[in-house]
């Protein structure tokens, strides 16, 4: 089974960039689609991006839509999530997820993630 941790959280004014990175390991990394989902306090886990296995495909939340920028490294095991632009509503937990492998497609919702990173914290202040 693969183990994900989340590094690259900070404290942020708006206006400014972060990148997010999220090391995986005791997996095949390219068998897994990938994605980074957050929760801010008080409400529920919410889409931000994905990643098809090779990279090639991306999905984003409206919200972070031209903002946001997945990718990954499959040879260094590692996703990324480059975040620019960054406003106050982007102040979350944010959490680096893996769709199990042999899925056949790279899921949107958090309950077809099977493996979850213990989240890195994102703050923007204003």
């Amino acid at each position: 089974q693969v183990q994900l941790v989340e590094s690259g959280g900070g404290l942020v004014q708006a206006g400014g960039s972060l990148r997010l990175s999220c090391a995986a390991s005791g997996g095949t990394f390219s068998d897994y689609a990938m994605g980074w989902f957050r929760q801010a306090p008080g409400k529920e886990r919410e889409f931000v991006a994905a990643i098809s296995w090779g990279g090639y495909n991306t999905y984003y939340a409206d919200s972070v839509k031209g903002r946001f920028t997945i990718s990954r490294d499959n040879a260094k095991n590692t996703l990324y999530l480059q975040m620019n632009s960054l406003k106050p509503e982007d102040t979350s937990v944010y959490y680096c997820t893996a769709a199990g492998s042999g899925l056949g497609y790279v899921p949107l919702t958090a309950a077809d993630f099977g493996f979850w990173g213990q989240g890195t914290q994102v703050a923007v202040s204003s």
